[in-house]
């Protein structure tokens, strides 16, 4: 089985352990990964704005740069801590295209895109760490990036990995729901911040085929 699994800054290092075992269980894993606050904490320590809209970061060129070097580094520690099979491949150097998304500054929504990097590491027996930059280069969601990395490699299965359970509604986390409630559920502004994006990228990878999981909650069409 081949699976995308996005990490969570808050979770990368300690899920390392999670790849790892997927891994030796047989699938061809490629990791996304996020940096949130690693990036807002290096916004605040440069006196920057850290401002988002519905989980997205507004980002200027002043933004990006820290967001770049940000993630590029959170990279570069996931792929030394999974060890000598992993290879760090930066999304706006692989070829990681996105619309932009000009409301926000340099912000792009990630599609699916030819990534033969991604391809070539996985045929080599390695587990490609994705730093989701997109060609510009152009600030994009993580987890909107692991569902373009999903869709763009075949993958069967795109598993979120963050410092949440799952997917609450109505005071408890839900096992299951359907893509066509969660897009009701978005319109209506029943869910905010963080969840957001993650929602709209298990409803895409679910609408596509793929097996999709946020936590204990799976996404499905």
């Amino acid at each position: 089985m081949r699976v995308v699994v996005k990490l969570g800054g808050r979770v990368a290092a300690a899920s390392v352990g999670e790849v790892l075992d997927r891994r030796a269980g047989g699938d061809e894993v490629v990791v996304v990964h996020g940096a949130g606050p690693q990036i807002s904490a290096e916004l605040q320590a440069r006196g920057l704005p850290v401002a988002f809209l519905r989980g997205r970061r507004r980002t200027d060129a002043a933004t990006l740069a820290v967001v770049r070097e940000s993630l590029v580094a959170v990279g570069a520690q996931l792929s030394a801590a999974l060890g000598p099979a992993a290879v760090q491949l930066v999304g706006d150097e692989i070829g990681l295209e996105a619309t932009p998304v000009s409301e926000l500054g340099l912000v792009g929504e990630p599609v699916a895109s030819s990534l033969s990097a991604v391809e070539h590491a996985l045929a080599g027996g390695q587990i490609p760490v994705v730093t989701p930059i997109a060609v510009g280069p152009l600030n994009v969601n993580a987890d909107e990036a692991a569902a373009a990395v999903a869709s763009s490699v075949g993958a069967d299965r795109l598993v979120f990995v963050s410092d949440v359970p799952g997917v609450y509604f109505e005071g408890a986390v839900l096992p299951l729901i359907h893509a066509d409630r969660v897009s009701e559920l978005l319109e209506c502004g029943t869910f905010d911040g963080g969840i957001v994006p993650k929602l709209i990228a298990a409803v895409q990878a679910a609408r596509a085929g793929l097996t999709a999981e946020i936590g204990e909650t799976a996404v499905v069409a």
